[in-house]
């Protein structure tokens, strides 16, 4: 991604985190990661998908972004989502034909030209009882 896109993102971001992760916008949501050497509580925009065990993260400036960092060196992080907060685990690290796949076309359109080919999969931490 360009410099003058991280320029952009890093203004727009303090002013999406009011907005991301309520029900309103169900592809935005919070990463809320704890910092490796400061300790400090950290909440980024993203966008997500759902997947079957979890969530699907794109990473839009590169697997070095400290976010990424921080979640999986925490082996997790929780997600505001859909104005719901969920506990997810097992971050892992996935290329463009696992990640792309858990977004519907539009969604691929629009990270293609944008150079995503990297993703954070996570499960769920605690996933709903099994019936019996």
């Amino acid at each position: 991604m360009t410099d003058p896109l991280r320029s952009l993102a890093r203004i727009t971001a303090p002013l999406a985190v009011p907005l991301a992760g309520r029900r309103l916008i169900p592809f935005w949501a919070i990463v809320e990661h704890r910092g490796r050497s400061s300790g400090r509580i950290y909440r980024t925009p993203v966008a997500v998908t759902r997947t079957a065990d979890g969530f699907m993260i794109p990473i839009p400036f590169g697997e070095g972004t400290q976010w990424v960092k921080n979640v999986l060196a925490a082996g997790g992080c929780r997600l505001r989502c859909v104005g719901k907060e969920v506990d997810l685990v097992g971050p892992v690290e996935v290329g463009g034909t696992e990640g792309m796949a858990a977004f519907n076309r539009v969604e691929r359109g629009l990270m293609r030209p944008a150079g995503i080919h990297r993703f954070l999969r996570l499960t769920t931490a605690d996933p709903a009882p099994a019936r019996a």
